[in-house]
């Protein structure tokens, strides 16, 4: 038989033992190990299939002014962040169930494709979460999903402990916030830098995160996140627009009542 047709058939050999397998070992790691469905509370998987289903990508994107008079720039992110995805990052930011990041990771993989512009970059760079956050997860999120990605990352920035959390404010606040959260490394000068973070949610982090940069001599020339989430009081500050192949059309930005801002964790 050609080489060409045993490399076939062992590839399709391998598509079908390999999801089998995969069920196996989930089935003999529940019983060390017993977990519960982060999505839908089902027993004996991190996510269900159904669950698994509900996190694969789902792109959004838009334009995002990062600095005064400087031209925006592009912002993607892999999926919305609600139902199945945002209970799957709280669990895995709260609860630090770090299982869940691998089969979230593809959603920011997909984003952070989407965003790489065509004159290329030279590093991406991860917005850090606060010295307190990661001192108690033991890890910092956005790495994370990026290393279960498959995507190297450079520490360009550092976290300053300085002025109120971003967490649980409000929209207005958020965007009001003039103290500095970041301060760039040394070796972002002269880069071209595409932002990752795990949550967009009215841009001030990524926009923070930049003017460090740029003070630091970088160019950020997109960003890109797991998740956006959607504005549902008012008008939306970022005006997503969803992905669906070669098709756009608008995102989640109706206006709704009882929906507190700001991220939970």
């Amino acid at each position: 038989m050609p080489a060409a047709h045993l490399i076939s058939a062992a590839r399709g050999a391998l598509a079908t033992v390999l999801p089998a397998a995969r069920g196996a070992l989930a089935d003999a790691w529940a019983l060390v190990a017993p977990v519960d469905c982060a999505g839908c509370g089902a027993p004996d998987r991190a996510l269900c299939p159904a669950c698994t289903h509900a996190v694969q990508p789902s792109p959004r994107h838009a334009l995002l002014a990062l600095h005064d008079g400087a031209p925006p720039v592009p912002v993607v992110a892999g999926l919305a962040y609600t139902g199945v995805a945002r209970a799957a990052l709280l669990a895995l930011k709260g609860d630090g169930r770090t299982e869940l990041a691998r089969p979230l990771a593809g959603a920011l993989r997909t984003a952070v494709e989407r965003a790489w512009p065509p004159g290329g970059a030279e590093l991406l760079v991860p917005v850090p979460g606060s010295r307190t956050g990661t001192a108690a997860r033991g890890f910092g999120p956005a790495v994370l999903l990026a290393r279960r990605a498959g995507l190297a990352t450079t520490a360009g920035l550092r976290a300053v402990d300085a002025g109120p959390q971003q967490k649980g404010r409000g929209l207005a606040a958020r965007l009001a916030a003039e103290h500095p959260r970041f301060v760039a490394r040394p070796r972002v000068r002269g880069a071209r830098v595409v932002l990752i973070d795990d949550v967009i949610t009215s841009g001030a982090t990524l926009r923070a995160a930049a003017r460090a940069l740029r003070a630091g001599g970088a160019e950020v020339v997109a960003c890109a996140a797991l998740a956006a989430t959607p504005r549902r009081v008012g008008p939306s500050s970022i005006p997503w627009r969803s992905i669906a192949g070669n098709d756009e059309r608008p995102g989640d930005n109706v206006a709704r009542e009882g929906y507190r801002e700001g991220k939970e964790a």
